[in-house]
């Protein structure tokens, strides 16, 4: 399975997708903001980020500009809540900013599992060949 650097600011859900992500077998690393995120991503090894937008001292577009230009390339899951996506929505920024998918909160752990078996179909098998 997948290396997920989880970086959300809201202890109570990093904590629930930790925990199903692990139960779902994937190794997954947490950081509660941007900055913290930023510093865990050199030993992580990820295979994908999961990072809210929203967030103290770095938020979900500092960690995104910073990953962006990683070589390897990582994949990166970013996710909101808020409002319907609109032109300044931090989602819609997101994607332009080479998020490889985009999900609004609330959702359900079935969708986000969905969302990582596309993006990262093969765990870190397929991070080998990157």
């Amino acid at each position: 399975m997948a290396r997920i650097l989880l970086i959300d600011d809201d202890d109570s859900l990093r904590a629930m997708l930790g925990i199903f992500l692990a139960r779902a077998g994937h190794t997954v690393i947490q950081a509660h903001d941007g900055q913290e995120g930023l510093e865990l991503f050199p030993a992580t090894a990820a295979d994908l980020v999961i990072t809210d937008m929203m967030m103290p001292k770095k938020d979900g577009l500092a960690v995104l500009r910073a990953l962006r230009d990683n070589q390897p390339p990582v994949k990166i899951i970013a996710i909101s809540g808020g409002g319907r996506p609109h032109e300044e929505h931090p989602l819609v920024t997101a994607r332009q900013l080479g998020a490889v998918r985009v999900l609004a909160k609330p959702f359900s752990c079935d969708v986000l599992k969905a969302l990582i078996n596309e993006v990262v179909p093969n765990g870190p098998m397929e991070a080998v060949g990157r």
